[in-house]
Formats: structure tokens, sequence, C-alpha cells
């Protein structure tokens, strides 16, 4: 098969994962503008990034060069590996909780049983959805972790409070006003993400479902 025929083949998953790419570097930009503290987009690009790119590589990938991209234009700080990690979490939020699968192409004969479900409709195999209810949880997971994670961290290695049950009490309580911030951003970005890419797909059908298994 040639390189042609099988983005021919692949368009719609393609076309997918252009559009989705171009979603989170629009995203990303916002970033380096002036916000309140916690308040950006990366903690949503995350989510919508294991939510929707299908290949496993990529939907951890698009969220690191976005921090790394921004970080190395804003600078780096003792936490920043930490703050990378947590936005892994989110992605792993995202591909569980909203993730939906996609099928396969025609041409299954001879697959596993496991093929052969996965390549029927979402509805006959009861693959998850991408329902307002899924975003809201996620999204509110996504961001209770950011906080328990980060928090943890400036309390573990930094000289802000001191290394004792009490001082890690503290350091919580004292993150809760920023905590508001990050659900909030998290919910507001969420939303346009999802927002977005929902109208794209009522508005070109072509978006609205990968036709191979390994599309991205």
């Amino acid at each position: 098969m040639n390189l042609k025929t099988f983005a021919n083949e692949n368009k719609p998953a393609l076309l997918r994962t252009v559009l989705i790419l171009a979603m989170i570097v629009l995203a990303a930009v916002v970033r380096l503008a002036p916000h309140p503290w916690n308040f950006t987009p990366v903690g949503a690009i995350a989510l919508f990034s294991g939510a929707m790119v299908r290949d496993r590589c990529l939907a951890f990938l698009f969220p690191l060069l976005v921090m790394f991209t921004t970080d190395a234009i804003m600078g780096f700080n003792k936490l920043s590996l930490l703050v990378y990690a947590s936005f892994l979490l989110s992605v792993l939020i995202g591909r569980a909780v909203v993730g939906a699968r996609f099928s396969l192409p025609r041409g299954t004969k001879g697959a596993s049983p496991r093929a052969k479900r996965e390549s029927q409709p979402e509805s006959a195999t009861g693959a998850k959805k991408r329902t307002l209810q899924r975003i809201a949880g996620a999204t509110f997971l996504g961001s209770l972790q950011f906080f328990l994670v980060t928090n943890f961290g400036v309390w573990a290695f930094l000289t802000t409070y001191p290394r004792t049950p009490a001082g890690l009490a503290a350091c919580y309580l004292a993150g809760i006003p920023l905590f508001w911030n990050t659900l909030a951003g998290d919910a507001f970005y969420t939303t346009l993400l999802f927002g977005s890419f929902a109208l794209a797909e009522r508005l070109s059908p072509i978006l609205r479902q990968p036709t191979c298994r390994d599309a991205l």
C-alpha cells in the first residue's frame, strides 16, 4: 500500500488529528498571555489530548510539547518536572474517563474476537461516549490531582513550609484559592476545546468517526 492510498483510507483520522493538534497549539498560545494564577489551558489540553488522540504516544506528547515550548519562553522552575507528571496524569484521566473507542476498517475477517468487538459501532460495544457528565468529571479529577500533586511538591521540595504534617496541612490550606482558579481555568478551556471540536464534527461529518483501528 502506497502512502497516497494509506492517506485516502485514513483521511478522517488524519483530519481529526490535524484539527486536534491545531486546537492544542492555539490553546497553548493563550498560556503565554497574561492570566490569573493557575487559570491556564494546559490542564484542559492534557484532558482533551488524552480523550481525543487515538495514538497513545501522541496523546502524551502533545501536552508535554506545549509545556516545554511555553516554559522555554516563560522559564522553568524547581517543580517543572512534577507539574509535567501531573499533566500526564490528566492525559490518563482523559483517556480513562472520556476517551472513545474507534472502529476497525472493513475486512476484519479472521480477526480476534476482541478485534471484532472493537469493530462494532460504539453503541453496540458499550464504549464510552463524550458526554457532559464524563467531561465534567474528568475536569474535576484533573484539577484535583493537580492541586494534590503540586502542593505536595511545594511542601516536599521547597522551603516555604516545614516538612511536618502540620506544614503539609498548611500548604494545602494555602493552596485552596489557587485550586478554584485551576478548576475554573480547566472548566473554561475544556468547554472551549470539546465544544469547538463537537461543532466541527457537526459541520464536517467526515471528522466524526475514524475508519482505522490504528488511526492517530
